[in-house]
């Protein structure tokens, strides 16, 4: 699966993706959209209007900088997990800061610590949803991938950026996510990661 970088601006055409990249060159931050929304584009299908961005710095700075710009109004605040979630015409915009997380067994909620952009893509659930377009003016419309994970979405496979039984038992959730995304996707369950959800399903 080969995207020319004329491909990756397509999916960063819509103006508030520069915005944002402005935004956060003001604040001296990285900031990439990353997740459902690369994916889709990636694959060809429809993307949603709920976008999901990670600044290497403040994304509740960031979401306030970029609602100051749009006039998008109230900044939805989330202190606990360093997010926030603006509003812009139809689109929902949700910032957080580059972070990795750790996990106490028996719990959802993690340890939080500023982390790189390295560190927020190995913490995602699916090697599938941790695709990054940088949107700093410099770089714009790069598409960041250092573990080929692109690879998964053509080979139509579902798999986790780190050992699958760590992705599991820190958050029993992402075992049902697994499930629902290969048969809204149609995937194939990489046999890592099913053998690990057998492993968990308790």
């Amino acid at each position: 699966m080969n995207h020319s970088p004329e491909d990756i601006l397509k999916m960063v055409a819509d103006p508030i993706f520069r915005l944002i990249g402005e935004a956060a060159d003001e604040l001296g931050q990285e900031a990439f959209v990353v997740g459902g929304y690369v994916r889709d584009g990636v694959m060809g299908r429809p993307q949603k209007n709920d976008l999901d961005f990670v600044t290497v710095g403040s994304g509740i700075a960031l979401a306030k900088k970029v609602a100051k710009k749009t006039r998008a109004g109230k900044v939805h605040v989330f202190r606990n997990f360093g997010t926030a979630m603006i509003r812009h015409e139809e689109l929902e915009l949700e910032f957080v800061g580059a972070r990795k997380e750790s996990y106490d067994r028996g719990s959802r909620k993690p340890t939080v610590e500023e982390g790189s952009l390295e560190d927020d893509q190995n913490r995602r659930d699916f090697t599938v949803n941790a695709l990054a377009i940088q949107l700093n003016a410099a770089s714009f419309g790069q598409l960041l991938d250092p573990f080929d994970r692109i690879r998964d979405i053509a080979e139509e496979r579902m798999r986790t950026p780190r050992d699958p039984d760590l992705t599991y038992s820190d958050d029993a959730l992402r075992m049902l996510r697994c499930i629902r995304f290969s048969c809204q996707l149609g995937f194939t369950i990489d046999k890592d990661s099913l053998k690990a959800i057998k492993r968990n399903a308790h």
